[in-house]
């Protein structure tokens, strides 16, 4: 796989206060009535403008990255393993109609259209650190909800020790997957404490607009301490389950992607290192920064992992 970092100057990087004051204008306009929180429904409608707040608790304060630089440089190999492929090859994905199936160990269960699945649902941003495995990095202005607000809805049981998250399986939208780079169609996981953390985030959209085709459209999962390979896209499944999910890359090389996938800059990937990480957007010779305990989020999470042997449980 090609490893590109773009040479972007940081002049190029949007000015902090042009994004604040846009943002500003995006979660002036929060929509007041019970109406959907997506827009009416397109073929594909992305970069439409999201209603939403802005949730200051949960963001870093840190300049996000470009709008350009986030959606021309992504891991999403069902269009393709270059980190360009996505934003040539994601067009012919169609993300309306489309609706997400609940299964298994929960009281409610079904298949449920987008637009009722987030219905009533208060959208809010965060800029979020992601730190990809391969040791670069963004700060992205996330938009969605809060993970555990979607999964009450189907009450799961005492028996759903975790969450099971799967991508749609359609090569003839998503022409990777005609490809084996890894057993289709995606699948990834988490513990139920892990999901219903306040931090795990399911997205819909970035920069205050409906999410691009290769960043996941039209749903897709964040979890900031974790690698990024765990935020599973273009979600169409959601299953509670008593054991744990075989997800995608543990099952193709188990020895370099663990299914917890915590930021530990104590454990290399048997390939490089990652005890230091590149901001994309970073002059190509800029210094490196030091790889950060969780992704930076350690006071909030480190508590869920507390008496496990994290080299193990990698």
């Amino acid at each position: 796989m090609r490893f590109r970092v773009p040479r972007i100057a940081p002049s190029e990087i949007t000015p902090q206060e042009v994004y604040l004051s846009r943002r500003a204008l995006l979660a002036g306009a929060l929509a007041t009535g019970a109406s959907a929180v997506l827009p009416a429904a397109e073929p594909s409608p992305q970069g439409a403008p999201l209603n939403f707040t802005v949730n200051s608790q949960y963001s870093v304060k840190e300049t996000p990255n470009k709008f350009e630089e986030i959606t021309t440089y992504n891991n999403f190999y069902e269009f393709g393993t270059d980190k360009d492929s996505p934003s040539h090859e994601a067009h012919t994905l169609r993300t309306r109609p489309w609706s997400v199936n609940v299964y298994g160990e929960a009281e409610v269960h079904g298949t449920f259209d987008l637009e009722d699945l987030l219905k009533g649902q208060a959208l809010e941003e965060r800029i979020y650190r992601f730190r990809c495995v391969e040791a670069w990095s963004m700060v992205v202005p996330w938009v969605g909800i809060p993970l555990s607000n979607l999964l009450q809805r189907f009450k799961p049981t005492s028996r759903a020790k975790y969450v099971e998250f799967t991508t749609l399986y359609d090569p003839r939208q998503m022409p990777g997957q005609r490809v084996p780079v890894l057993t289709w169609p995606y699948v990834e996981g988490l513990r139920i404490d892990e999901a219903m953390h306040p931090l795990t985030l399911m997205v819909v959209g970035l920069y205050g607009r409906v999410l691009p085709n290769q960043d996941g459209a039209p749903l897709r999962l964040i979890v900031p301490w974790k690698y990024g390979f765990k935020g599973i896209k273009s979600i169409v499944k959601i299953g509670f389950t008593a054991v744990q999910p075989r997800t995608a890359w543990n099952v193709a090389a188990p020895d370099e992607y663990g299914f917890y996938a915590n930021v530990n800059p104590q454990v290399d990937h048997p390939r490089w290192s990652q005890a230091s990480e590149r901001r994309i957007g970073a002059p190509f010779l800029a210094a490196r920064r030091p790889t950060l305990p969780f992704n930076g989020y350690a006071d909030q999470v480190a508590s869920l992992y507390q008496g496990m042997d994290l080299r193990r449980y990698f």
